[in-house]
């Protein structure tokens, strides 16, 4: 479970563990999780593809037909949950199983009978789900117990997923063997050193120099956030009149950087905010870079720090905030904080 700020890299290196498991004799699921959009009815999909997928290769038993009949006894369920669900399966289902209506019952059956299918044909399959934070404890604790199942038999089915800082306690709370099943390494920032050789390696083999002065400057403006590094990278060697990128080249594209940035990356997140949610954030950001104490919000917005709960939890469910420490609140989305001040330059409480 890869965790981590916004624009760290998180989507980039699923995409890369997928493209490596597919060049070997994996099969590979690629999903996108998002709010309000269920775990069952968002992974049937895929699942029906891949099984129809290992329906085709050549291989003795009946394992991916019974994996088959499992996912049509579990879609019957979804459509008794969810009215809208419209995933065909033109098969009989396996009375007894993934048909009880239990989430958690129910898919790790169906993550089971999908792993013995991969086992027959005597190849592995990779789920990799991208956002997982949006799924609801209900269903990130059937996903988690679907794979200790899966673990327990040692079937060829791993998960990898990402998600934003708070995903380890959400699965800690939804299942406590979570941190015995899972690793949560944390893709972070790149240091200093790492984040010049990122610009200047490239730009070498294209006969391109940055100058200390203006990586030193690029780093202190990103703070080593990966995302970031490549819009300026990006601006400045657009800018740059010759084969040196000075420190003068990226101090002019920095005002062209930001109001892409605020255009784009920030402004697609501010405008799904609340008014409130709005006041809120500025509340923080007024406190000044990395996190801020929930009881100094609540002073900042001359307010009781009971009365914030509700919004601090909406906050949070949208990936806006997280807490990194009891009593604790941080963005997360690099420099939002900044951004925030750009947006709302007067902050009333």
């Amino acid at each position: 479970m890869l965790t981590g700020l916004r624009g760290v890299g998180k989507t980039v290196l699923l995409n890369e563990i997928e493209r490596q498991a597919a060049a070997t004799n994996f099969r590979t699921i690629m999903i996108e999780a998002y709010e309000d959009k269920p775990l069952g009815p968002l992974l049937a999909p895929y699942l029906r593809s891949l099984l129809y997928e290992l329906d085709r290769v050549t291989g003795a038993g009946d394992k991916v037909k019974r994996g088959l009949r499992v996912l049509r006894s579990f879609l019957g369920g979804l459509k008794l949950t969810y009215q809208d669900v419209t995933i065909g399966l033109d098969v009989d289902p396996e009375q007894g199983s993934a048909d009880s209506g239990d989430l958690e019952i129910d898919l790790s059956n169906l993550f089971v009978a999908v792993a013995e299918a991969a086992e027959e044909r005597t190849c592995a399959v990779v789920v990799l789900i991208d956002e997982i934070q949006y799924f609801n404890q209900r269903e990130l604790g059937a996903l988690i117990m679907a794979m200790h199942k899966v673990q327990q038999r040692q079937l060829p089915l791993v998960l990898l997923g990402a998600g934003l800082p708070i995903l380890p306690g959400l699965a800690g709370e939804s299942k406590s063997y979570a941190e015995r099943l899972f690793g949560f390494p944390v893709v972070g920032a790149l240091s200093e050193e790492d984040s010049a050789k990122a610009l200047r390696e490239p730009a070498q083999a294209a006969g391109v120099a940055f100058d200390h002065r203006a990586l030193k400057e690029i780093f202190q403006l990103t703070k080593g956030y990966p995302y970031f590094l490549q819009e300026w990278g990006y601006q400045a060697w657009n800018q740059a009149p010759t084969n040196s990128i000075t420190f003068e080249v990226v101090k002019n594209a920095t005002a062209t950087v930001l109001s892409r940035l605020d255009q784009n990356f920030f402004r697609v997140r501010f405008d799904r905010l609340t008014p409130s949610e709005k006041h809120f954030l500025r509340a923080m950001a007024k406190l000044g870079t990395g996190a801020q104490r929930t009881s100094d919000v609540a002073d900042a917005l001359g307010v009781k720090v009971t009365s914030i709960g509700p919004v601090r939890a909406k906050l949070m469910k949208k990936g806006m905030i997280y807490s990194p420490a009891h009593g604790d609140l941080a963005f997360s989305v690099p420099l939002f904080d900044e951004f925030m001040v750009r947006a709302i330059p007067e902050f009333k409480p």
